[in-house]
């Protein structure tokens, strides 16, 4: 699972006037790398836009203009999936780089908008801005600052996928049908097979899987595992995608994560495996 979280400031109404770029890199849930700059817009700096995001003419002085990064965008997001908030800064992308003629990024964009709409109940019709999200979702961040906004939107997209079981290519599918699509269960519990070996566990998953929710799930069924959408005092086993030991958004591990511990410290049996263990077992139980 890999992606690039962008966003973008502008200097005035017209959204090819970027004055700041954020770029993160995310790969199997784990922030690989970011870059942030201040980029001249070789435009004008309106007085609304300054009230926002506090950038003027003083503060871009002697930075790049954007023709002369386009191609190291077109390095960050050849060939990846572009994630960002809306399509506000899709356009701003498209434009810019209609206005100095370069050739734009070779990517397939994914609006994490879009994919809040899906996921959470009370974001489907109002409230899906990216501030009041994070903030009923407890992610604290500086808005209007590009990397921050761009690290944000990260952090949604992330949340959705461990909230509904559904990986990248799945939600590229999803966000193109409508809210509250009949046909799509979130739901990953199901019961395990009473003739599996693992029979009586209680499983839950958490974090970025290299595999999909679901197909993991089925996995664990077939082997015997109960599959939980939470943790409680009956989970006996949590799954962890291999790079989510350590997390993003402020905290190294998943809320999942810390109540399993939490409840382990309270003499729970909770047995945590990485991903890669999980399957260990899966095929070490199929062979008996």
């Amino acid at each position: 699972m890999e992606f690039v979280a962008l966003d973008f400031e502008t200097a005035n109404a017209d959204l090819s006037s970027i004055c700041q770029l954020g770029f993160v890199h995310y790969k199997d849930g784990s922030l690989q790398e970011e870059w942030k700059t201040y980029v001249d817009p070789e435009d004008y700096f309106d007085e609304i836009n300054i009230s926002i995001h506090g950038i003027d003419e003083t503060t871009v002085k002697g930075a790049p203009k954007l023709r002369d990064i386009a191609s190291h965008i077109c390095g960050y997001l050849d060939g990846r999936i572009a994630v960002c908030h809306t399509n506000f800064d899709r356009v701003a992308l498209y434009k810019a780089y209609v206005k100095y003629d370069v050739r734009m990024p070779k990517c397939t964009w994914l609006d994490s908008a879009r994919v809040t709409r899906r996921t959470w109940d009370q974001f489907a019709y109002r409230g899906y801005g990216l501030g009041n999200v994070c903030a009923i979702l407890g992610y604290q961040f500086v808005q209007h600052d590009a990397l921050e906004d761009a690290k944000a939107a990260a952090y949604i997209l992330l949340a959705a996928i461990e909230k509904t079981g559904m990986d990248l290519q799945e939600w590229l599918q999803r966000v193109e049908k409508p809210i509250g699509f009949p046909n799509l269960s979130y739901k990953i519990s199901q019961d395990g097979n009473p003739e599996g070996v693992f029979y009586g566990e209680i499983l839950v998953f958490t974090g970025a899987l290299q595999i999909s929710r679901r197909l993991a799930a089925d996995m664990a069924a077939k082997i015997g595992c109960t599959v939980d959408d939470g943790v409680n005092r009956k989970t006996t086993i949590l799954v962890v995608g291999d790079q989510d030991i350590k997390k993003l958004a402020g905290h190294e591990k998943s809320s999942k994560h810390r109540k399993a511990e939490k409840l382990i410290a309270e003499g729970c049996q909770i047995r945590i495996l990485q991903e890669s263990d999980f399957k260990e077992l899966v095929l070490l139980a199929e062979r008996k």
